[in-house]
Order: structure tokens, then C-alpha cells, then sequence
């Protein structure tokens, strides 16, 4: 499991930092989509400056993926990214590369966070206490 994580890691981190520095180099490279629906939608997030925060987010998760530093928190940060990724993979550009790429996403992303898992488990707390304190 240890060569699947670090393998898995390595393209994933990979994957993200190429994803979120291309626009910056080639403002041309953001793909858009094979479909209106895809194509709206992208072009709504450039038009709304959304896509540059999420750029850079891809770039700084990317990262730390790589480097493997801030794991418990880069292998989750990048869910809800993820979650855009896939509506846009299997809702709004329906094709069979899409369909590679979100599978592949959700593929890299579980493996990445499942040797963190002990770290999640107390957000499934139903009914924690609070700790009000300013020390840590």
C-alpha cells in the first residue's frame, strides 16, 4: 500500500500543479469542454476571477502533495475542488476522456487520504464539547 500511496501521490500532486500553473503560463491551455454546458460553466469561472483562486489553490495543494507535507490537511482540502471536478467530468462534459479523468481523480484522492483517515474520525463526533481556551 505504501508504493500505491507514494505512486498515487506523486501523480496526483503532479497532476494538480500542472492543472493550476498552465493557465498562468498559456492563458489558452484551460480546457473548456466538448459541450455548452462544460463550456459555460468554465467560461463562467474565468469571467468571474473564480478560476485564479482555484488555480492557485491547485497550485499550493499540489504542493504539498508532492512535498508530502500537511497531508491530513492537502488530502482533504482538495475534496471540494474535486467535487467541482467531477460534476464537470460526469454532468456537464459527458464523453469517455471525462469519464477517465473523473474516475482517475477520485481514485488518486482516496488513496491519498486513506492512511490519514485517524485523523478525520473525531469530525464524525455527534456530540462533542466545545473548547473555548485561546491555548491550543
Amino acid at each position: 500500500m505504501k508504493w500505491l500511496y507514494h505512486i498515487s501521490r506523486m501523480i496526483f500532486g503532479g497532476w494538480w500543479l500542472y492543472s493550476g500553473t498552465m493557465p498562468f503560463i498559456d492563458p489558452t491551455w484551460q480546457p473548456l469542454g466538448a459541450t455548452e454546458a462544460s463550456q459555460q460553466f468554465s467560461i463562467a469561472m474565468i469571467d468571474s476571477g473564480m478560476m485564479v483562486a482555484v488555480k492557485i489553490a491547485e497550485i499550493l495543494l499540489g504542493l504539498a502533495i508532492l512535498a508530502n507535507r500537511f497531508m491530513p490537511f492537502a488530502a482533504v482540502a482538495v475534496v471540494p475542488i474535486n467535487f467541482v471536478i467531477l460534476w464537470w467530468n460526469f454532468v456537464l462534459d459527458q464523453h469517455s476522456v471525462s469519464y477517465v479523468f473523473g474516475v482517475l481523480t477520485i481514485f488518486f484522492n482516496a488513496v491519498i487520504v486513506w492512511p490519514w483517515r485517524k485523523y478525520y474520525w473525531r469530525l464524525f463526533e455527534f456530540k462533542g464539547t466545545p473548547d473555548y481556551s485561546l491555548t491550543p
